[in-house]
This record gives structure tokens, sequence and C-alpha cells, in this order.
């Protein structure tokens, strides 16, 4: 079946228009379609189209999945369609407007905790292109230096070289402006202004704080880490859209930031980022606690139950953890292991191939399963194996396997943002052994669905 893009879209937009479209956006794989009226709407319709791999429906919105680079080009003839119905139905007055529905449905699908994982995820998702590509230059740089003979080199190693210690520095780039970046996005997403965030991160993070005496101990740059930047910067925001609403226009340039840097900053020192420091050691030492004593069954247990938490978008807030722990160690234990959750996930994907006779599922695995390689693993979620049920059940187990190997030997990554096995250019101490961590997952998910089995007369 070939892709037509325009097709797809037309036919979307013929089986969404009895919802009332309110709006439409798109991520890396999936059209996100929010409807006025969902029962309005024929999601089996809507599953059947050629060129979708999966609906995934909730509350007023329809996660329409259609793979990577494919729905960017259903999008940009979507998206015109939509506007164009707009733009019809505007006028009609007995209608309610598309940002009174957008609104309404924003509220009633939005909780406190959703809404605060959401803002806490949106401060680090700008960063996720630099934590790619400083991971890579830095994963790059590591196995030149151990494949690189001195002897070639003049006696040093390929890091020790002129091009070595650039590439260095650069991938080291992420690491060392960290706390700044977060405290910059961190201060814009809470409605402050930028640069305060940035100037308050940098502060905490500066040499001559050591001099400096807090309750009889001396301060300690760069303690709390990400976390006491994330109190700062958020408690800068929430002062400085309190002190614009009291402040006369004429002072306010000149006494808004300067409050808003004096009040945070003495709150800094002397509260936030010892309490900061507390929650920056509590990670990174349970982190390493638990798989020092765990093992393989703490590493078992956060691989196999990763999938669920992704479906109920919780998985969000492993974000300033993992940029936590990059920030103080070097790397993060959590990315190998959580990854081998979407290994297992392919894995049983390649069996459903295997023995599905149903020409659709074959379809949306030949779609999907090579971005599923790549570390994309929605399409064959909610296409493959979340719909047949006891597939998604063997993805976990394999995630599962995957994960309690990669524990044993604490493998960690320098880099967030990819997975699979591009993720394997990131790993600073055993890329062999995760490219066996990862195959291990692939093998269990693929022999736990053939052991499972499934009922694939639900995919039409």
């Amino acid at each position: 079946m070939s892709f037509n893009p325009e097709q797809i879209a037309n036919d979307l937009h013929k089986n969404l228009h009895a919802g009332q479209i309110v709006d439409v956006t798109t991520c890396m794989t999936r059209l996100r379609v929010t409807v006025a009226d969902l029962s309005e709407v024929n999601v089996d319709l809507i599953k059947s189209i050629s060129g979708v791999l999966g609906v995934v429906a909730t509350n007023e919105q329809l996660q329409i999945i259609i793979g990577p680079g494919k729905v960017n080009q259903v999008y940009d003839k979507f998206k015109p369609l939509v506007e164009d119905n707009s733009e019809t139905t505007s006028s009609s007055a007995n209608k309610t407007s598309s940002s009174d529905l957008k609104s309404k449905i924003a509220t009633k699908n939005s909780t406190p905790f959703k809404v605060f994982l959401k803002r806490i995820a949106n401060i680090f998702i700008p960063m996720i292109p630099a934590f790619i590509g400083c991971g890579l230059l830095l994963g790059i740089t590591n196995i030149l230096t151990k494949t690189l003979s001195p002897d070639v080199l003049g006696g040093v190693t390929f890091d020790q070289t002129t091009i070595g210690a650039i590439l260095k520095l650069l991938g080291s780039g992420i690491t060392f402006g960290l706390a700044i970046f977060a405290g910059v996005n961190a201060s814009k997403e809470f409605g402050g202004t930028p640069i305060l965030g940035g100037v308050l991160a940098g502060f905490l993070n500066m040499p001559d704080l050591a001099k400096i005496t807090i309750f009889g101990e001396a301060a300690i740059p760069g303690r709390g880490g990400i976390i006491a930047v994330l109190f700062v910067a958020i408690l800068a925001a929430y002062i400085e859209r309190y002190l614009r609403k009291i402040i006369p226009t004429a002072l306010d340039l000149l006494l808004t930031p300067t409050l808003v840097l004096l009040m945070s900053g003495f709150a800094a020192i002397f509260f936030l980022q010892p309490v900061g420091g507390v929650i920056s050691d509590a990670i990174t030492h349970g982190v390493k606690t638990a798989l020092d004593h765990g093992g393989p069954v703490v590493g078992f247990a956060l691989s196999s139950a990763f999938l669920p938490l992704v479906m109920t978008g919780l998985h969000q807030g492993l974000i300033p953890i993992h940029a936590e722990l990059i920030k103080m160690t070097g790397s993060t234990v959590l990315l190998p292991i959580l990854a081998m959750a979407g290994a297992g996930q392919v894995g049983a994907a390649l069996a459903v191939w295997v023995k599905t006779k149903n020409k659709k599922l074959i379809h949306i695995i030949k779609s999907s399963i090579l971005v599923g390689f790549m570390g994309i693993g929605e399409p064959l979620i909610y296409g493959v194996t979340l719909p047949l049920f006891r597939p998604f059940i063997a993805a976990c187990i394999g995630g599962g396997l995957g994960g309690a190997f990669i524990a044993t030997f604490k493998l960690g990554a320098t880099g967030i943002g990819i997975s699979g096995l591009p993720l394997a250019l990131l790993i600073n101490n055993g890329i062999l052994l995760y490219l066996v961590g990862i195959t291990i997952a692939y093998l269990g998910g693929f022999i736990a669905t053939l052991i499972i089995g499934f009922d694939d007369s639900v995919i039409e």
C-alpha cells in the first residue's frame, strides 16, 4: 500500500468533522487531534484508514499514530483543511468558538499533577538536541580514545590531541551550562524573566560561594545541582509575577529585577540550596544503592514497568532525574535500563509478524519496525502490542530481562533523548554490553510473545 498523505488527510478530515475539530498538533510520530465531542467520531473508521498505524482516544483527544517523518507530511495537508473548516463555521452564532472549546477541554483533561509534570518536562525538552549532540561527541571521543593506539598519535591518547580535546570540550558543553540552561527555561516556563533564572543558576554555581559561611559551614558551589536551580528559578518567577502587580509601572524596570534577585538569592542560599542538596543526594545515592543492592531485580522492575508509565505520561517526571544524574555523576544509569522496554516491544512485534496472517497487522509492523529499532516505539505500542494486549505483556517481560542485564553492569548514558540501538553511542562504559542487553530484550519479547500467544482478530 503506497503512502498518500493528501488522501490520509482528506479521510481523517471527513471522519473527524462530525466531532467538530478544535485543534490539531503533531509530535514525532502522532497527529494529536482535539475534538469537541468524541462520541460523534467513529474511531474504528479512523483506524481503518490506510496509513494510520493506530489510534489512542483519551478524553476529547485522538492520538493518531502515523510514524516519524510521515506524520509531518500528513499534518501539512490536514492543517489547512482544519483551518478552512474553522473559517467556514466561525461565523455561526450558535456554535461555540474554537478557542472556548479548546479552553474547556484543556481544563477538563488537566490535573494539577499532570500539568506540573508537563511544565517540568517543558524545561528540559528544548535541551534534548544538545544532550544528543554532546552525548554523541563524547561517545565518539571515548571510542576513538580506546581504539586508537598512542603510538599512532605520537605517544598521546586521542582525547589528548587537539582534535580530541576540542571534541571532548564540545561534548561537555551541555553539562557545563546545564544549570544556567535549566534556570533560563524554568523561569520562562513559570512566567518569569528567563535571564533572571539564568543569573540565579549561575550564582548558585559560582566558585566564590565557598568563601561564604552559612550556619557555621562553608557554602558549596553547585550544591543541589539541577534541583536547587529549579527551586530558585520557579520561586523567582512567582515573586516577579507578584511584584509586577504591586510595583508602579514607572519603577518596575528598576525595582522588580533587583528585588527578585535579592529575595530569591537569599532564599536560595539559606534554604533552597540546602534542601535541594538533600534531595539531589537522595536521588543519586538512592539510585546507586538500589542498583548496588537490587541489581538485576531492580533493573527488571524498572524496565518492565516503564511502558505502562509512558502510557500515563508520568515518565515526564524522570527527565530532571536523568539530567541531575548526568550533572552530578557524568551519566544516567537509569536511561539504558529503561531503554530496554522499547527493545522488548520490537521483539514482541517481530514475533507477531512471524506468526500472524493478518495483512493489516503485517503492514503496521513493516511500517514501524525500523523506527522501533531506532528507539521510537509508539507506532508498535499503539498499533500492535497494546491492541493485541498479550504481546504488550510479553514486551514488558522482554524489556525487564534486558533491564536486569543492564542493571547488573551499571551502564550509564552521557545524554538523553535517544533510545534503542543509537543509544549505544552514548554509553560511556560498555557499548558491547549494552548491545548484549538490547539483544536479550529483543529475544525476551520475541520468545515471550510466542509462548503467551495472541488473538489477531482484534485488528480488522
